[in-house]
C-alpha cells in the first residue's frame, strides 16, 4: 500500500517535496532563516499556526535532517539549522522574490495580521540611524479593536523589544495609520512621504526621528523587488 505522505517517485524534486510541501513547513524555515531559533519566537513569525502543529512541523523537518534541536541558554531548547537546512536558503528566499514580482500586490494586502508585521518591522529595524540612546516609537492603528491597535518597539543599546502592552516608557515618536498603508510600506509597494501625502499615515513627535524614518524602519528584504505583470 502506497504510503499517503508519499508521491511514490524516486525523482529528487518529489523527494525534497515530501519534506518541504507540507503546510506551514516553509514559512517556518523563513522564520528560522530570518533568525528566530525558540520555539516562542517562531511562534510570533507564524501567529495563525498551532502550536501543536508547529512542534510536529519541527520534528519532521528535525527527523529529516534539516533542523537540529539542542538545549541553549538556561536549558530553552532551540532550533537551529543543519547544513542540509542551510542549504535551502536560497529556495526560501527564491520562493519571496518570485511572489514579489509576480502575485499581484492587492492579493498580499488582503492578509493583514498587526502582530506579524510588528514582529517583522522588529528584527528588521535598523539600529544605526538612530540617536544613541533608548527611542521608544508608538504604533496606533485607529481601526483595529482596542486589544489590536497599539504596539511599541523599544531600541536600547542595540536592542530592539516590541511590546503590545505599553512598556511606560515615554514615547518619542508616534506613528499613526492604517494596517493597509503601514504594510504596503513595509512590503516596498509606497512609502512613508507617499502615505504621509496622501494621509493615510501621521507623524507624531521627534521630528529628527520622524525626518529618518525610511532610513531606520527595516522593510521586508524582498521590498526592493521589482514587480512585473504576468
Amino acid at each position: 500500500m502506497e504510503d499517503k505522505g508519499s508521491y511514490g517517485q524516486f525523482c529528487p524534486v518529489a523527494m525534497a517535496a515530501e519534506v518541504l510541501c507540507s503546510r506551514w513547513t516553509v514559512l517556518v524555515l523563513r522564520e528560522m532563516l530570518a533568525g528566530s531559533t525558540r520555539f516562542n519566537e517562531l511562534r510570533r513569525g507564524v501567529p495563525r499556526m498551532s502550536p501543536a502543529l508547529l512542534s510536529k512541523r519541527l520534528k519532521e523537518l528535525e527527523a529529516a535532517g534539516v533542523v537540529v534541536a539542542a538545549p541553549g541558554e538556561r536549558g530553552v531548547v532551540e532550533y537551529r539549522l543543519s547544513p542540509a537546512g542551510e542549504e535551502l536558503r536560497p529556495i526560501v528566499m527564491g520562493m519571496g522574490f518570485w511572489g514579489q514580482r509576480w502575485i499581484e500586490s492587492q492579493l498580499s494586502l488582503k492578509n493583514l495580521d498587526p502582530s506579524l508585521l510588528m514582529w517583522d518591522m522588529r528584527r528588521n529595524l535598523r539600529v544605526e540611524p538612530m540617536p544613541p540612546r533608548r527611542c521608544t516609537i508608538a504604533f496606533q492603528y485607529p481601526e483595529l479593536a482596542e486589544n489590536r491597535r497599539h504596539w511599541w518597539l523599544v531600541v536600547n543599546g542595540g536592542a530592539v523589544d516590541l511590546c503590545s502592552v505599553d512598556p511606560g516608557f515615554e514615547v518619542d515618536l508616534y506613528v499613526v495609520g492604517s494596517l493597509r498603508a503601514l504594510t504596503a510600506i513595509w512590503m516596498g509597494l509606497t512609502t512613508v512621504g507617499r502615505e504621509v501625502a496622501a494621509k493615510q499615515l501621521e507623524l507624531l513627535g521627534d521630528a529628527m526621528l520622524a525626518r529618518s524614518i525610511e532610513q531606520w524602519l527595516g522593510l521586508s528584504p524582498f521590498a526592493g523587488e521589482t514587480r512585473k505583470v504576468a
